[in-house]
């Protein structure tokens, strides 16, 4: 699948919103990547989760005992890798703050577990997953996501699989262009929600 087929999913969903935006990051950004939109539709969840399952088998990163997600922007597209791997799947989700195994599931020491994200910008919440699932004795042999907006410059500490890059301009709060500023911003994100 191309980048621009899978950007073709996305604006078939009205899922790339413009306007001013504050990410999970904490970073500015005049377009907004809406996955939820996209994941109404199981059709085209399952396109784009069947592709990225490829895209990781092709990698060779070797056997994969299970998928990871970050809640709780990629437990869909988690879920659905898993199952176009035919592996485990459990999602990681905050503890007071922290990211941690919850719900009974539990990792065997030594296993090979890949992490599946839906958009990486900085990468915080994939090297929060992956210090949470190593502390469990996992190995986290790498993370593999639909969009990587950040052009494979965040840095993730694990190898990135993207399903596409798609390089959009984020900006600190300090340092917003001014035809940004003049927008009033809004946070669709879950993360920081109560």
């Amino acid at each position: 699948m191309t980048v621009d087929e899978v950007l073709e999913i996305f604006r078939s969903q009205d899922a790339i919103l413009e306007g001013h935006f504050i990410l999970s990051s904490g970073l500015h950004s005049p377009v907004f990547l809406q996955k939820a939109l996209v994941y109404q539709s199981p059709a085209k969840t399952e396109q784009l989760c069947r592709a990225l399952a490829q895209r990781v088998s092709a990698a060779g990163l070797g056997p994969i005992d299970a998928v990871v997600a970050p809640a709780l922007g990629a437990i869909v597209p988690g879920y659905e890798t898993a199952r176009q791997l035919g592996v485990r799947y459990m999602w990681v989700e905050r503890e007071e703050g922290t990211f941690a195994l919850r719900r009974g599931f539990k990792l065997r020491p030594g296993a090979k577990v890949i992490i599946i994200e839906d958009i990486v910008t900085t990468g915080l919440s994939v090297r929060e997953a992956v210090e949470a699932l190593r502390a469990t004795g996992a190995d986290v042999i790498g993370c593999a996501c639909l969009i990587d907006r950040s052009a494979g410059k965040a840095d993730l500490g694990v190898p990135l699989i993207a399903l596409a890059e798609y390089e959009v301009p984020a900006y600190s709060a300090d340092a917003l262009p001014p035809e940004l500023a003049a927008i009033p911003a809004q946070k669709p994100g879950s993360r920081g929600l109560a």
